[in-house]
């Protein structure tokens, strides 16, 4: 037994030492030192033995299993400080090579020019105020004074949802194609003064083409007070096209139609590219228009609540697109939602 012993130390302590992994050591370790393990079958054996042999035998055998175990133990180390290393190694970063440049996203061109003009609105005292883009036919036309028959109203011109009923209760719904309702939905909730503008999304049944989109952004303005005149519209739409142009910006306002605004106009800027003369950008016009506007029509404030023997007010919607694209020198509107990378980093 003693030479038994003898062979199976010597053949685990090779075992050990050649177990390259973790795996492999815990095998020789149930192998050896297991419940069926070969020293343990041998312990069991102690029994056969005479009995002034079973002490000298035992304390050998427990002198293996000492010797075994501390050898895994050593080996177990050994091979965990490998592992270490050789993650260490993998991931070693070498301080002296260039990094890489991580890509930072920025604002999109109609951000931009939103953001643009909030801040110069904000500042002059307006608040800004949103609305939903699926909205009620009741906002989106009849309270702002768009009956039954107006072009706007047709299927051909808007996205509707559902077609509402013959009960009056079941309103249409639809995509909004503007963002005047948002006139409506502030005088219902909010006392004069008013002043606040509205920007967001707006659909159309537009083809899409290098001035159109089905889908578009739109800025709605609304000022109601004691007071209010076309004077103070035409003065502060002059201001904002000062900032958003330069100083030395020409306006000019054309008498227009619009149901919910009476006196109407739309308002043109004269083309910087050739400063009234008529060129390419502006169509050999000299201007170009960039919104409509007008005193709130009477109606439309009556249908709110509003005292019009008290207040009077001005609106007005400009097209954030068309203000993008004479903003940074854009041709073709398409090229705003396409979401080409080498499109938007140029700004």
């Amino acid at each position: 037994m003693r030479e038994q012993l003898a062979n199976i130390r010597q053949e685990a302590l090779k075992a050990i030492r050649s177990a390259n992994a973790a795996a492999a050591l815990d095998q020789v370790r149930v192998q050896y030192l297991g419940k069926k393990g070969e020293l343990t079958a041998v312990l069991k054996q102690m029994g056969k033995l005479p009995a002034e042999e079973r002490p000298v035998i035992g304390q050998m055998a427990n002198e293996v299993r000492e010797a075994l175990t501390n050898a895994i133990a050593e080996q177990s180390k050994a091979l965990a400080e490998t592992a270490l290393n050789l993650k260490l190694a993998a991931e070693t970063v070498d301080v002296t090579i260039p990094g890489q440049r991580t890509a930072l996203g920025h604002k999109h061109p109609l951000s931009i020019v939103i953001d643009e003009i909030t801040d110069i609105f904000t500042g002059m005292g307006f608040q800004v105020a949103e609305g939903p883009e699926i909205e009620l036919a009741e906002y989106n036309f009849t309270k702002l004074n768009t009956e039954e028959g107006h072009p706007g109203r047709e299927w051909t011109d808007t996205f509707y949802i559902s077609a509402g009923g013959d009960d009056p209760k079941n309103d249409a719904v639809l995509l909004r194609s503007q963002t005047s309702p948002m006139q409506v939905r502030v005088m219902e909730q909010q006392k004069p003064p008013i002043r606040i503008i509205a920007p967001g999304r707006v659909f159309r049944k537009d083809e899409a083409d290098a001035t159109h989109s089905p889908m578009f952004h739109q800025i709605e303005g609304l000022v109601v007070d004691k007071g209010i005149t076309m004077a103070d519209l035409k003065g502060t739409l002059n201001e904002v096209i000062r900032a958003l142009y330069g100083p030395d910006s020409k306006t000019r306002f054309r008498p227009h139609h619009f149901p919910f605004t009476e006196p109407s106009c739309e308002v043109d800027v004269q083309c910087v590219e050739c400063g009234g003369k008529g060129c390419s950008v502006c169509k050999g016009e000299g201007w170009i228009e960039i919104l409509g506007a007008g005193m709130v029509h009477p109606k439309v404030l009556e249908g709110c609540g509003i005292d019009t023997e008290v207040y009077s007010g001005w609106a007005f919607g400009m097209g954030v697109e068309r203000l993008a694209m004479r903003r940074f020198g854009i041709k073709d509107l398409r090229l705003i939602f396409e979401n080409d990378v080498r499109f938007l980093e140029q700004f």
